[in-house]
């Protein structure tokens, strides 16, 4: 294969086209991945908009891949890589190793962090080459089209619960049931904890169920969902997969004493929360990052040993603007995935 596949965006907010490129050869450090799936994250959209300092035209976006390595650069044998080896790359693509935070061990708020689609070209193509240090082994038991969201929505939501301070037994909510919270109920479920949905509407109670939900909260019903959740103990987490600050915000009066608010759904607005709110009560709010390759790995070695998947649609990636449209437009069900082998 001497040419390979990409879908691209030429410039900002532009539709996307395929092209025909050269097939690169693999830097130092650095493998061939051949993709054979790889979803569309709705924080592609600060990548094609160019909403982010450093975005570069033409853009291939994707930054939940999953394929086989194909070629492999000088050094990436030495770190325990062969060709053939089924991986993963996600939100984490790689880290620069020596801001402080890498010195830290704290790859995944790295300065430079290497996001696919921004840093270097995404997965969005027939072939991307990424750092072995981006690099995260997919099970056997996991389809390419599983394991591609896994390394974006699958780790961001198992990471967020299993980094937070519920245990086992605790309540914990899950707002918001889409493309992450779909993810999250499951994994609030196979973790141990009561879990409580919450969305909008009573006609998504069954499917919370569905999920493995213990309780379903409809936050447009007349008690406010801060009630819901205090009428069943308060939430020790809330994990907040909605990208809707107020959403999130009517979520704080129902975490318990030293609850804990984990927001990983991404919202342009402030969120409308008082300091009297937090203190009164040992309440915490952070923001839950997505993880690193070996966060990845564990996520799914997880869900294979759970049963997990992500629930998903396939386009060929002929049909990546189509594909990106349906996800924009929040009528995915719940992740797209483009499928180029």
């Amino acid at each position: 294969m001497t040419t390979y596949r990409v879908a691209q965006v030429a410039a900002a907010g532009g539709p996307f086209e395929i092209v025909e490129r050269e097939v690169p050869q693999p830097a130092p450090g650095h493998v061939r991945v051949a993709v054979d799936a790889c979803g569309i994250c709705h924080s592609d959209v600060f990548f094609v908009n160019a909403g982010l300092p450093g975005v570069r035209f033409p853009l291939v976006p994707g930054h939940e891949i999953a394929g086989r390595i194909d070629e492999l650069g000088e050094g990436a044998q030495d770190k325990g890589w062969q060709v053939g080896d089924r991986v993963a790359v996600g939100w984490f693509g790689g880290s620069c190793g020596h801001c402080k935070p890498c010195r830290q061990g704290d790859f995944i708020v790295c300065e430079n962090l290497k996001v696919p689609g921004w840093a270097y070209d995404g997965g969005f193509a027939e072939a991307v080459i990424a750092p072995v240090d981006a690099l995260a082994r997919i099970p056997d038991a996991l389809a390419a089209s599983d394991a591609g969201p896994m390394a974006c929505a699958g780790v961001t939501t198992y990471n967020g619960l299993r980094r937070s301070s519920a245990r086992p037994g605790d309540l914990v909510a899950v707002l918001g049931i889409g493309g992450l919270g779909h993810l999250g109920v499951k994994y609030a479920v196979a973790m141990g904890f009561e879990t409580v949905a919450i969305a909008r509407g009573a006609d998504k109670a069954d499917f919370a169920k569905q999920l493995g939900a213990h309780h379903y909260i409809d936050s447009t019903a007349d008690t406010a969902v801060g009630d819901a959740l205090q009428s069943l103990g308060g939430a020790k987490v809330v994990l907040a997969t909605a990208g809707s600050s107020d959403a999130i915000t009517a979520t704080v009066d129902g975490l318990s004493h030293r609850g804990e608010l984990v927001v990983i759904g991404a919202a342009p607005d402030p969120l409308g929360i008082s300091p009297i709110q937090l203190l009164m009560n040992g309440r915490v709010v952070r923001g839950h990052p997505s993880g690193t390759a070996q966060d990845v790995e564990d996520t799914m070695a997880f869900s294979a040993l759970h049963g997990i998947r992500p629930m998903v649609e396939t386009v060929p990636l002929d049909q990546a603007g189509e594909a990106y449209q349906k996800m924009l437009s929040g009528s995915a069900r719940f992740r797209m995935v483009l499928t180029i082998r």
